[in-house]
């Protein structure tokens, strides 16, 4: 088969965190332009009326939102603000998909899904597009369905199943694409569990369909570390807190800063085995998946940061951070 690639940003949902090298940034067009639609159509408006309210409108415009606190900010929306891009990850699958079967991926499923927020971006792609997301916490669902799924079209909505289950015992109507991403497939520590669900899942999968796993690694995932980034007006601080290199278990964390002093600690935490890619290779292989791949994200020569390109390789870098999608066809 031959390379593949394509544009990606980094992803998740509120029970899981940043990749740990870099977040690629959406490409403008997909991410800005709503943005500048909106302008564009305040500038029309403004034209139109007379200078009187025109001046009123900048007066209003004047006003500043209040900045954020800790005691003022909900940690699912500061998440989805510092690390999801599902506009991106739903253009990735639905092309990835077409690359390797020639046809149009309609059914997404999405296991520990966590608020639902790639689901409410993948039925807004196509009339056709249905999504399903699983995952064993009450309160985040629900806190999904207010605010990602409520906001849609009643067309879309009804397009959509948040299901509260366990995803190793779940059964769901076929799918097209099962993605398990940000790691949290990594909740599991042993071959055997791991195998199991890749083997359970397998049977929700249309004959052909992909299971897609993101994985990341290299020497600075296993440092003991925190690294912070601003986003809006708060911070966002990946803390890796501990590795154990004996069992490759890691305790990590994501917490938020303000710029009032005030910080969110341990908004969520993670507890899990860092799988390499030659393990989640043999396993898919060992679960009944045919052409376990590796999608590598190249880097751009002048940042040395992650391109947000991935093409299929059989030989990585020996990259100090690197991150990868792991595919396997049902």
């Amino acid at each position: 088969m031959s390379s593949h690639e394509l544009e990606l940003a980094a992803e998740p949902a509120p029970a899981k965190p940043e990749r740990p090298r870099r977040k690629p940034a959406a490409p403008e067009a997909t991410v800005d332009a709503p943005k500048k639609r909106k302008r564009a159509e305040e500038g029309a408006k403004a034209k139109k009326e007379p200078k009187a309210k025109k001046k009123d409108k900048k007066q209003k415009k004047g006003k500043k939102k209040a900045k954020r606190t800790a005691a003022s900010s909900d940690r699912h929306e500061l998440y989805q603000l510092s690390v999801q891009a599902p506009e991106v990850d739903a253009t990735f699958f639905a092309k990835y998909f077409r690359k390797i079967t020639g046809e149009p991926a309609r059914v997404l499923r999405e296991d520990f899904c966590g608020t639902g927020y790639l689901a409410s971006h993948w039925v807004t792609r196509h009339r056709d597009n249905r999504a399903i997301g699983v995952d064993l916490d009450a309160p985040t669902l629900d806190w999904g369905r207010t605010n990602n799924i409520g906001p849609l079209a009643d067309h879309e909505r009804e397009r959509i199943e948040l299901i509260e289950h366990d995803v190793r015992t779940v059964r769901t109507a076929p799918c097209d694409v099962l993605a398990a991403l940000n790691f949290s497939y990594s909740f599991f520590e042993t071959r055997d569990e791991l195998r199991a669900y890749m083997t359970h899942v397998k049977q929700d999968i249309r004959p052909g369909g992909l299971l897609i796993l993101d994985a990341w690694g290299g020497g600075d995932t296993q440092v003991e570390q925190e690294e912070e980034r601003e986003v809006e007006d708060f911070y966002y601080v990946w803390d890796q807190h501990k590795f154990d290199p004996l069992t490759y278990h890691s305790d990590c964390r994501i917490h938020f800063r303000f710029k009032d002093g005030t910080e969110i600690r341990n908004a969520f935490r993670y507890k899990w085995r860092q799988w390499t890619l030659p393990e989640l290779l043999e396993l898919m292989a060992e679960a009944g998946y045919e052409d376990p791949h590796v999608l590598w994200e190249g880097t751009d020569k002048k940042t040395m940061e992650g391109d947000g390109k991935f093409k299929r390789v059989k030989r990585g870098e020996a990259d100090p951070a690197w991150i990868a999608y792991v595919v396997g066809r049902a």
